[in-house]
């Protein structure tokens, strides 16, 4: 059944991690939740398909091809194919991760 949901209230911080949780995942890509507790992050890594950002609560700095960008609450950023990129939380925040694979 459909039902309307906070997006941000749907994952919870914990200190010193990373939580995620995965809302929608299909062949075609996939919408993970994540909280990073400040100072926490994902390091340098590429992957084949493009991938979207949103930033629900805080801030993190994201690294794309070694140029860093703030983003936070209610920004976005776009990670493209096949390009290195990490995050680090600045404070903590939340973020909304939408993968497409096609």
């Amino acid at each position: 059944m459909a039902a309307v949901e906070r997006l941000v209230d749907l994952v919870d911080y914990q200190e010193g991690s990373v939580v995620s949780r995965m809302v929608l995942k299909k062949e075609t890509g996939s919408v993970t939740l994540f909280a990073f507790d400040k100072g926490e992050g994902l390091s340098e890594h590429t992957v084949p398909f493009d991938a979207l950002i949103v930033v629900l609560d805080g801030e993190a700095e994201v690294t794309i091809s070694g140029i860093a960008h703030r983003v936070r609450e209610g920004e976005m950023v776009v990670l493209p194919a096949g390009e290195p990129h990490a995050l680090a939380a600045v404070e903590r925040f939340k973020m909304v991760l939408t993968m497409i694979r096609s």
